[in-house]
């Protein structure tokens, strides 16, 4: 996060290129609000499976914290997160425990999925919706570990779903599926969100919000932003690189506005003559 004084001398609440943006921040595309309504108001009470899967930078993380947002508004609604995809069988039980509350032996794994299946049927009764469990990277998770999650949220030989899972992942993720062992998995998916390379003008309307959301609209001129995003390759983590670096150096240099020629001055390599040999 940029230093106070920083953010005072262009009139900035926060550091709009930053990851730690405030999620009232985030730019909502079209399809990511639908996919966030369809949990909200279809899979946290039906429960079963979704997925968002793009190429790194392509918005997976800010998509699930809009997600988790969304769903803690909600009333006595449960929602938990997956912070360790790697792990083994045995501590992947261990931090479901955490997460729901319940206390589990990780030697009896018959107790723990007992009364994890106990912890959420009574959740169900009395709020009438699905537990939420969100699990970032979910292209790390080992075959057994999926497959004991897709045993572990469904009940009444497969009839009623137990939980909402959300899986985000790079292109691995939906690849995994295609494994023999892990098609029952795959086939039980019923969202899913596909984050492919942003257009020039998705990622101007995203960077125009971020801006205007930040408290100045005009911090960079327009023909920067149309340079911006022609050269972030469809990406919005490159796109919000390029902009940060470029806000430091108008920082430090304390400028006015950031426009076309500092970009020049940051971004074009200056070519070293070679040394007569």
């Amino acid at each position: 996060m940029m230093q106070p004084n920083l953010l005072a001398l262009y009139g900035l609440k926060f550091n709009p290129f930053a990851q730690d943006i405030p999620v009232e921040a985030v730019f909502v595309p079209p399809k990511l609000d639908h996919f966030c309504w369809r949990i909200e108001h279809g899979l946290a009470r039906e429960g079963g499976f979704a997925m968002v899967h793009g190429d790194p930078g392509s918005g997976k993380s800010v998509a699930l914290r809009l997600l988790h947002q969304r769903l803690t508004r909600l009333p006595d609604l449960m929602v938990g997160s997956i912070t360790h995809p790697q792990s083994s069988l045995s501590d992947f039980y261990r931090e479901l425990s955490d997460i729901f509350a319940v206390p589990i032996k990780p030697q009896n794994r018959w107790g723990g999925f007992k009364a994890l299946r106990e912890r959420w049927l009574a959740h169900l009764d009395a709020s009438r919706r699905r537990c939420v469990l969100l699990i970032d990277e979910a292209q790390e998770m080992s075959a057994p570990v999926l497959s004991e999650l897709r045993l572990l949220a469904s009940a009444r030989f497969d009839s009623q779903a137990l939980l909402c899972v959300v899986l985000a992942g790079d292109a691995r993720l939906p690849d995994k599926f295609t494994r023999d062992d892990l098609i029952p998995l795959g086939s039980r998916i019923r969202s899913r969100l596909g984050l492919d390379a942003a257009t020039v003008d998705e990622l101007h309307a995203c960077l125009s919000h971020l801006l205007a959301s930040a408290g100045n609209a005009s911090l960079m001129t327009e023909p920067l932003r149309q340079t911006l995003c022609e050269h972030a390759a469809g990406n919005h983590r490159i796109l919000m690189n390029l902009a940060g670096e470029l806000l430091a150096q108008a920082a430090q240099r304390e400028l006015p506005q950031i426009d076309e020629k500092l970009y020049l001055e940051t971004f074009t390599a200056t070519p070293t003559r070679r040394s007569a040999r």
